[in-house]
């Protein structure tokens, strides 16, 4: 099982934070400067992400790769949105760098700090002051004749579907060895519990609480109404066949993916390696998914019960 978040024990300082920002937003880099004028106010050594520094022409401070930041920062702190942190969070999965979200995007269940709100929390945090969790991560492979022909991690889901012109695709479901069912529909999702509210949720699956670490098969708009999510156990092993599609892909997290032919087997399976998430003290999940959800607007007093 994965680890429940923990409280908010004082923890060693953080020495080295390394900046990884969405680039590709326009004018990125004003928040991006403050931010990092934040840190080194408090006392800690700030590095940046490479593509940010290149995107940006922030070069006030040492440019690093993925794997730089891996051995040589404490922490990570990602500005950006769900999507930021779920590409560098895969790039880090080989190491013990924990992240932070700083919400510059609009929805934001992992990136959950509001921009707003940083200067106020982010010290604390990095002075040792944190709630931690880890998530899980899928890790797939995809098999023709017998050979991997691709192999990905994914820290939401990994999703086989058919592109937007094609047909139904019919895919052969196993579990463990065993065969489940076949499948005519736009695709299948196999999402963690982080992800259950991601593509997932739009597709009509089930909010899995993160700290749980088994997996949810959701089907995209199935012909026969009977094919409904089901949640399995973390150590379940899920082999899904194309049986006839034309156009059909993998994606893992929506960020890389690869074409499928008939006869091709894409094996998910729970990822030997977690993410370990900071939250500031007091983080509750349930009033992320209140918020994020709008499950805290009440209809008008004209309309209550």
């Amino acid at each position: 099982m994965s680890a429940q978040p923990k409280s908010g024990a004082s923890h060693a300082p953080f020495r080295t934070v390394a900046l990884v920002g969405r680039y590709s937003t326009a004018g990125i880099e004003g928040p991006l400067q403050e931010l990092a004028g934040c840190i080194v106010r408090h006392g800690q050594d700030v590095v940046f992400e490479k593509e940010t520094a290149l995107a940006t022409g922030l070069t006030d401070y040492p440019a690093l790769s993925a794997d730089e930041i891996g051995r040589q920062a404490d922490v990570a702190v990602v500005l950006g949105g769900d999507g930021t942190l779920l590409g560098i969070a895969r790039q880090l999965a080989g190491h013990s760098v924990p992240l932070i979200g700083v919400n510059h995007g609009r929805l934001g269940f992992m990136t959950d700090i509001p921009l707003e709100d940083v200067r106020a929390v982010l010290p604390a945090m990095l002075s040792g002051q944190y709630e931690s969790e880890n998530r899980m991560l899928l890790e797939a492979q995809v098999v023709r004749d017998g050979a991997v022909i691709f192999s990905a991690l994914a820290f939401n889901d990994v999703v086989v579907n058919r592109s937007g012109i094609s047909g139904m695709v019919e895919l052969a479901v196993s579990v463990d060895g065993y065969f489940m069912y076949n499948q005519r529909s736009d695709g299948l999702i196999v999402s963690t519990p982080t992800g259950s509210t991601a593509y997932a949720l739009s597709a009509g699956g089930p909010i899995l609480h993160p700290t749980l670490s088994g997996l949810v098969l959701v089907p995209i708009a199935p012909h026969a109404l009977s094919n409904r999510p089901i949640v399995l156990p973390h150590d379940a092993v899920v082999t899904i066949e194309v049986a006839t599609a034309r156009d059909a892909s993998v994606n893992f997290d929506m960020q890389s993916l690869t074409s499928l032919v008939p006869g091709d087997r894409i094996m998910v399976r729970r990822a030997a390696r977690t993410i370990n998430l900071l939250h500031p003290v007091g983080y509750n999940y349930y009033a992320t998914l209140r918020k994020k959800l709008h499950w805290h607007e009440y209809p008008s007093e004209d309309n209550r019960l």
